[in-house]
């Protein structure tokens, strides 16, 4: 568990933290109906929150340092920023919704706290996976 220290934790001191990240990429939407602006190739500068939640420890004071989570994430951003979607393994069809999942089921092995993944495809539209 990344992070972690062991101590005492505070008394219900439960907290909700969100690591916010951007990557660039293009991708298309094969599934959705021919004539469908999303079926052609576009690109999006996706938005993606990393939710991480527990119990703060009472020596430290912090749940998890936001540089680990950052840490944690980078090799899976980088392996989105600036591609095209499609082209990622597990990506056949990169809707928010499957970035989500995807981003997830990657970081949770590395990242016990990961609550959810939240993708913004745009300002006004937004994807939340929280795991099975």
């Amino acid at each position: 568990m990344m992070g972690g220290g062991g101590g005492k934790v505070l008394a219900d001191m439960r907290i909700v933290l969100t690591k916010s990240m951007t990557f660039h990429a293009a991708h298309y939407l094969p599934t959705f109906p021919q004539g469908h602006k999303c079926r052609r190739m576009h690109g999006h500068t996706f938005g993606v929150d990393l939710i991480v939640e527990g119990e703060v420890d009472e020596a430290r004071g912090y749940l998890i340092d936001y540089g680990d989570i950052k840490a944690a994430a980078k090799p899976l951003i980088e392996q989105l920023d600036h591609q095209v979607l499609n082209d990622v393994k597990g990506l056949d069809v990169p809707t928010a919704e499957n970035i989500s999942r995807w981003i997830y089921d990657r970081l949770k092995p590395q990242l016990a706290e990961l609550k959810a993944v939240r993708v913004h495809e745009t300002e006004d539209n937004v994807a939340e996976y929280r795991g099975p």
